[in-house]
């Protein structure tokens, strides 16, 4: 195991408002998440500039769209069953139905009624978001939660959906991926697997970026110990499931690399700094 990292989120994300927006059309919806993340990312550059006449003018869009409040009820309405929007439905079609139970961490969790929590597959459930929105879930900063005394308290599997796209930096995402496996089980109780990562990201992350593709996520997650089992792209989402199999390679980093480059993507990117 690794030396923990102190790399709090909270530094990422905005104020949060009182107020929330009852009802949103899926338009309003969609514009509000969006709207969001591309604050956010200003948000990172600004602070990383130490640009604070920019922060102040970011907080204060923050502050008229809703703060993270809106942005989360915005992600909850977009997940509903009425949206067809549960990242986990993809989930559940992909795990057989006649494993023992497995215990499940959830990080950046918004809702404790999503499919995977209907499913009775997972015993327990521990749900974790920064900032909790129901009694079931913890309100947690998954860089700071303190690591496993023992194997019982880690899990078979861990669900990152739509969490990596909203750390602010990218080495910050590295260090995210890395500390996963700290927190999955070592033996193999799914008869035939081993621990599991769930992993989705909004499709032009992977699609449309200058410094990421499938490619590069896969060698980073092969540092990690990690084997892509399966994967679905749809036109918003890349849904992945990861089979934890060894052990990070001590030493090994990946750094920032331009995959390629045209008019129009983004500069989104994962960056694994070598661990000692």
């Amino acid at each position: 195991m690794g030396t923990q990292k102190k790399q709090s989120l909270k530094a990422g994300r905005p104020p949060t408002a009182k107020k929330t927006t009852p009802n949103l059309s899926s338009k309003a919806t969609q514009k509000t998440i969006v709207t969001f993340h591309n604050l956010s990312k200003a948000l990172a550059k600004a602070q990383a500039e130490n640009d604070q006449t920019t922060i102040s003018a970011i907080e204060t869009e923050f502050a008229k769209l809703g703060g993270l409040k809106a942005y989360q009820a915005a992600s909850i309405l977009g997940q509903s069953s009425t949206r067809g929007g549960d990242s986990s439905l993809q989930l559940l079609q992909w795990i057989p139905k006649d494993l023992p139970k497995m215990r499940m961490l959830e990080v950046g969790a918004l809702s404790t009624a999503n499919a995977c929590s209907k499913s009775g597959l997972f015993d327990p459930i521990v749900r974790i978001d920064l900032h909790s929105q129901e009694p079931g879930i913890l309100q947690q900063d998954f860089m700071e939660r303190p690591l496993p005394r023992h194997e019982d308290e880690k899990f078979d599997i861990i669900s990152l959906s739509l969490v990596l796209n909203f750390v602010p930096s990218a080495t910050q995402r590295g260090d995210m991926l890395r500390r996963t496996t700290w927190f999955l089980r070592h033996h193999d109780p799914l008869g035939g697997h081993s621990a599991l990562l769930f992993l989705v990201l909004p499709a032009p992350c992977v699609a449309n970026s200058r410094y990421f593709n499938d490619e590069r996520l896969t060698l980073i997650m092969a540092s990690l110990g990690y084997v892509c089992l399966q994967r679905k792209q749809t036109s918003k989402l890349v849904y992945y499931l990861w089979r934890w199999r060894d052990e990070p390679v001590k030493g090994e980093g990946l750094g920032k690399v331009k995959v390629r480059d045209r008019g129009g993507m983004n500069n989104f990117c994962v960056v694994l700094e070598p661990e000692t």
